[in-house]
């Protein structure tokens, strides 16, 4: 077989897919707690020739398919939680729980199925096994750490030599989009305290005022952003939060409080945040006589695509849709994605496949994580057929 017939067996199971990533999307679940989200998949996967698995500290599903030729093993991932996000669409399915699936992990998880069920009907001819990682807790909680924890990369017996996932997002529908290298940032966040000694607003003289130096504070971590790095390795830094609590107007605080997200490009910028950050906190509390409690926290590391798996990956997308469908994309995006933790481990690529409909129009197009955005769930014969032909291919190889 060629990797393009998987499109026409796509075709066939699209309704199904269909109906099951608007069940999904009518019914979101939060976190790593997914217990009817996770049974749909179960009810998907019944009948199927794999060997399943379900995580303990999560809702997670494993499920490994073994062809009957010989080969390496390969693992694709299809998120599966949605956000606190009330819906404002206009969808027959649309939410009514106050959660959301505001980030296409509906779709993921219908088009990981999809791939299940085109790859086992051509388990003869499969090689090596394929492991399909249905994730928990995407959005903050570090699910693809947990599921690596509890032994993802064994669950074939021996490790994949390639991970890939399909994540959707706004634009021209059905065109596939990635690169090598970086593709998505490293998430982190920093949290500071600054602790003087307050009192009254008309005596600052008596006081170590610590919002002069929150000030101070803010300025200098824009200028250590913009001053210790390359421009070609970008760092962006936003202060979010600046608190001095709800005192009266007239008092000046004990302390002052402030976060920031910062996202990263390479793991030598995140080395220099860790040692400078700190140190410039604690150089501008001590020039104001003030003390600091400091956190630098990491949350997702760098999504760093293989060159080589994300090349046979867009050749792969190229023999099935024609080079009008598949796009090298012009530099990383900002945000962050966990399945970078796989992807540390394991060579492999992470792809953007646009969905939105098109009798909507450009203007009323809206990104992920808007109550308003709407994906096209007409690509999920394409995704699934994506997913299955990438796998079908890497282990022959």
């Amino acid at each position: 077989m060629t990797t393009a017939d998987f499109t026409a067996d796509a075709q066939t199971i699209l309704p199904e897919l269909v109906e099951l990533r608007r069940a999904l999307h009518a019914d979101p679940e939060l976190g790593l707690d997914l217990p009817r989200t996770q049974q749909k998949v179960l009810d998907a996967l019944q009948g199927l020739p794999l060997e399943i698995t379900t995580g303990t500290r999560t809702s997670s599903v494993t499920a490994v398919l073994r062809g009957e030729l010989p080969g390496p093993t390969v693992l694709l991932r299809g998120d599966m939680d949605a956000l606190p996000i009330l819906e404002e669409t206009n969808l027959d399915f649309v939410s009514v729980n106050g959660n959301m699936h505001a980030c296409g992990h509906d779709l993921h998880t219908a088009g990981l199925v999809g791939a299940a069920k085109l790859l086992s009907a051509r388990q003869r001819e499969l090689h090596g096994s394929v492991i399909f990682m249905f994730q928990p807790g995407e959005e903050g909680h570090g699910g693809a750490k947990i599921m690596l924890e509890e032994g993802l990369l064994s669950a074939a017996g021996e490790p994949p030599v390639a991970a890939y996932a399909i994540h959707v997002g706004p634009g021209p529908r059905g065109v596939f989009a990635t690169r090598g290298g970086p593709v998505a940032a490293g998430s982190n966040q920093l949290t500071v305290k600054l602790k003087g000694r307050g009192g009254h607003g008309s005596q600052p003289h008596q006081t170590l005022d610590p919002v002069p130096a929150a000030a101070e504070l803010v300025l200098a971590l824009q200028s250590f952003v913009t001053r210790r790095f390359n421009a070609f390795d970008p760092v962006v830094l936003s202060i979010t939060r600046l608190s001095t609590g709800d005192g009266a107007i007239n008092v000046i605080p004990e302390s002052v409080e402030l976060a920031a997200t910062i996202r990263t490009m390479s793991h030598d910028s995140l080395a220099v945040l860790e040692e400078g950050l700190p140190r410039v906190v604690h150089g501008v509390a001590a020039a104001h006589e003030l003390t600091a409690d400091v956190c630098f926290e990491t949350l997702y590391p760098v999504t760093v695509n293989d060159a080589a798996e994300t090349e046979a990956a867009l050749e792969t997308m190229r023999e099935i849709y024609g080079e009008q469908r598949v796009a090298l994309m012009p530099s990383p995006m900002m945000g962050s994605e966990d399945f970078a933790f796989v992807l540390d481990e394991v060579p492999g690529t992470f792809i953007g496949l646009l969905t939105s409909p098109p009798e909507l129009p450009a203007e009323e197009t809206e990104w992920n994580h808007s109550p308003r955005v709407v994906f096209d769930d007409s690509v999920l014969a394409d995704q699934a057929a994506a997913l299955a032909a990438i796998a079908f291919k890497r282990t022959a190889s």
